[in-house]
């Protein structure tokens, strides 16, 4: 599978709000629930379907529904909680999982300190959800753990990434389908990503 970009006039407008300085937490909250709506979308085209019989006002006919996996989100906190929302218009019955994964700031690798996993992962589409991918360290280590508990079918939704962590999701994890709204060129030495939006946690929760 191969990491997607999003390539859509409204996502471009949503991100170019999300990124500005000036967007306010409500509103930084808003598009980020919006444009994570928009990423839940653009990965179920690969959920697979069924026929279903069913009856119109008119007539009987013939319609699909999704398939027996259900659907589940994990999220990457603290700053993937943000995304969830937005996942669950789509899923309202969705299950939700989360990871609590920190970065060290002088290595820039990834600690794990939470865990709280879904049942059934093996028969799941499962959409894990991270606002930033930098070094793609901390999405590889969420990863690596769901396929250790049998996870299969697995999706990354990112709003930014980075060209950096695309390359690095992409070699550990290829099975992976990766979908961002726009993916960034440069890293900083302090490993964010540029010109990006920010601290993507600090601007959802309103802290610095």
């Amino acid at each position: 599978m191969a990491y997607k970009v999003v390539d859509h006039p409204l996502v471009k407008h949503k991100l170019a709000l999300l990124r500005s300085k000036d967007t306010g937490t409500k509103d930084f909250r808003g598009l980020i629930k919006e444009l994570s709506s928009i990423l839940a979308y653009e990965a179920s085209w690969k959920f697979e379907t069924e026929p279903v019989k069913i009856e119109t006002p008119i007539a009987a006919t013939e319609g699909l529904k999704l398939s027996g996996k259900k659907v589940g989100v994990v999220a990457i906190l603290r700053a993937g909680l943000g995304m969830v929302d937005g996942v669950l218009e789509h899923f309202p019955n969705a299950k939700v999982g989360h990871f609590g994964m920190k970065r060290d700031e002088e290595t820039l690798s990834p600690k794990a300190y939470y865990s709280s996993y879904l049942d059934n992962l093996d028969v799941r589409n499962l959409l894990v959800v991270d606002p930033m991918l930098a070094t793609g360290g901390t999405a590889i280590a969420a990863l690596d753990l769901l396929k250790e508990k049998g996870a299969q079918n697995l999706y990354l939704l990112n709003v930014i990434a980075s060209e950096q962590g695309v390359k690095n999701l992409t070699e550990k994890h290829p099975d992976v389908e990766g979908l961002a709204c726009a993916v960034d060129p440069v890293l900083d030495n302090k490993g964010y990503i540029a010109p990006g939006l920010g601290d993507a946690g600090d601007r959802l929760f309103g802290t610095e």
